[in-house]
């Protein structure tokens, strides 16, 4: 329908032109005309709107959604602090799981003695047709020797390593299946007792902020009252702003966001640092059952909002921000990454005299992980069964060449 169309009203026999500017979305419509006793012929126009033809693009998110779920979805959790903070408790707690059956307690004498580890559990959770693929890392040693000077190294070598793995798998020909072990969050306990951030805290966190997504907690919050949780994340909330600690920032609420969801983002917002309690075990509490602590002055519930903040941590890391916590990872400390190691190369090149044709990456290089016997077997497999089919394929030929003789 163009712009402006010529549309006559029928009014008994006579016709009338009238030029009228019609909208674009109007489909039909109809004239009145009246004639006045002693004046001109009035002409109305009366508009039926219909609505525009479906096209089938609204159902794209469904699409998505679809193959997402098909898919599944991955997620790296890290957690760091010294030992006897109740990370692993945590861990299992949050996603209803037990990660650590054949965990190994050290004594006094050996933890004085071990080094920073870095420990991979990797566990495929699924919930109402949706699949987890989460895998936690573990840094069992940090913080336990008496010289905890650089102990935080092994952690951010790690997570190097991660971005070092998905820039070189992302550069090479074979992208199809790209396995993204990169670390998209980490939790760092923080003791309860003290006035604050300790150096090895400060140290830490100011190693890993440009490389990884920190969220800082307050471990065993049993252990303080309500009014010495209050003091605690105040003064930690200072001294991360004094010492220039990048800890993960919750985005801003869009503006068409429902009142529920910007009241949520608000308390997630003024509840950092989260102060929670972990346990694994189930006890009796006003005649229901509840996954709580039981001592002898009473009963710390874990997911009761007024004892800790389990319940916020728990909707803020799963169920409201885990694609934000990824999106970050992407698109801000990988990309940063990716740039400084695209940086170094071009410098490289300049470098490099013209005669030298031969060119190292400063990337190092990783070592080839050795095939093991499963693998060596299915090749061993697959190189017979080309060596029969080439066999038979000469044979064919062969019966061919003595018809056509």
């Amino acid at each position: 329908m163009t712009a402006y169309e010529d549309a006559g009203c029928v009014f008994g026999s006579s016709v009338c032109g009238v030029k009228r500017e019609l909208f674009r979305s109007v489909e039909c419509g109809f004239c009145l005309c009246v004639n006045a006793l002693d004046g001109p012929r009035v002409c109305i126009y009366i508009y039926t709107w219909q609505p525009k033809q479906y096209v089938g693009f609204a159902t794209l998110p469904n699409q998505v959604h679809r193959k997402s779920v098909k898919k599944g979805f991955d997620f790296t959790l890290m957690v760091a602090g010294e030992s006897g903070m109740g990370k692993s408790t945590l861990v299992n707690s949050l996603f209803l799981t037990d990660l650590y059956k054949d965990r190994k307690l050290l004594n006094a004498e050996e933890r004085i003695n071990q080094t920073v580890e870095i420990i991979k559990h990797t566990v495929d959770i699924e919930e109402k047709g949706v699949k987890l693929k989460l895998t936690i890392v573990d840094t069992p040693g940090f913080g336990d020797a008496v010289n905890n000077n650089e102990c935080w190294k092994p952690i951010t070598d790690y997570i190097d390593q991660q971005f070092e793995q998905y820039f070189r798998d992302e550069s090479g020909l074979n992208r199809k299946n790209i396995q993204d072990n990169r670390v998209h969050c980490c939790l760092y306990f923080i003791p309860p007792f003290g006035h604050g951030l300790r150096p090895v805290d400060v140290e830490f966190m100011k190693a890993l902020h440009e490389k990884v997504n920190i969220i800082p907690l307050i471990a065993k919050a049993d252990c303080l009252t309500p009014n010495e949780i209050k003091k605690l994340k105040d003064r930690i909330r200072e001294e991360i702003d004094k010492f220039g600690i990048k800890v993960y920032q919750f985005p801003e609420c869009d503006s068409d966001e429902d009142e529920e969801f910007k009241q949520l983002d608000k308390e997630l917002k003024e509840c950092t640092p989260f102060a929670v309690i972990g346990s694994n075990t189930v006890v009796e509490a006003r005649g229901q059952r509840v996954r709580g602590r039981l001592y002898p002055w009473g009963i710390v519930e874990v997911e009761n909002q007024s004892h800790c903040d389990f319940v916020k941590l728990r909707n803020m890391l799963i169920r409201s921000h885990m694609h934000d916590l990824k999106d970050v990872t992407c698109d801000v400390h990988y990309e940063n990454y990716r740039a400084q190691c695209i940086q170094e190369m071009t410098r490289y090149v300049k470098k490099t005299p013209e005669r030298d044709n031969r060119m190292e990456s400063p990337i190092p290089i990783l070592p080839l992980s050795t095939p093991d016997v499963e693998t060596e077997k299915l090749i061993k497999m697959k190189d017979e069964e080309l060596k029969r089919m080439q066999e038979m394929l000469n044979k064919m030929q062969q019966q061919m060449h003595d018809k056509d003789q």
